[in-house]
């Protein structure tokens, strides 16, 4: 089966949390979403990070709101997440042959087991990449809701 990821953009981390409480997730809260499987906030993307912006992943793990936890670390099912401003302005950034340049090397990465396709990845960082955008224009954050 294995977790949803549902990565969604909010004006703030109080905000954002509603979307945590909501059977429908970041989707029934109006937030723009973008849900998918296999792409983890922790190791995947902050790997993807340290690609687009040529920092090494040790020191990705160090920034502000790398992977914050914003919900209850008792929760069972459902983890309430953020992302860096870093991720949000290199993706918003990112001319769409720079993420289809960077998704192969991206698919090599150990987590993805050698079974991710680099057109998916690509396919999924430009999405991303077009919420990222819209976040940037409108002053908000990313955030990830994990659901088991």
């Amino acid at each position: 089966m294995g977790n949803l990821y549902a990565y969604f953009s909010a004006p703030g981390d109080d905000t954002a949390l509603t979307a945590h409480g909501l059977d429908g997730g970041p989707e029934a809260a109006g937030f723009p979403t973008l849900l998918v499987k296999g792409v983890d906030p922790y190791v995947q993307l902050g790997a993807v990070e340290s690609l687009l912006t040529e920092v090494p992943y040790d020191d990705i793990v160090e920034r502000p709101r790398f992977n914050d936890l914003l919900s209850s670390p008792e929760a069972d099912s459902r983890w309430l997440l953020t992302l860096t401003d870093e991720l949000r302005d290199a993706l918003a950034t990112a001319p769409p042959e720079r993420l289809r340049q960077t998704a192969p090397h991206w698919a090599r990465i150990e987590e993805f087991g050698g079974e991710a396709d680099p057109e998916d990845l690509a396919v999924f960082l430009t999405n991303l990449a077009a919420l990222a955008t819209g976040a940037r224009k409108a002053g908000e954050h990313l955030y990830c809701l994990v659901t088991l």
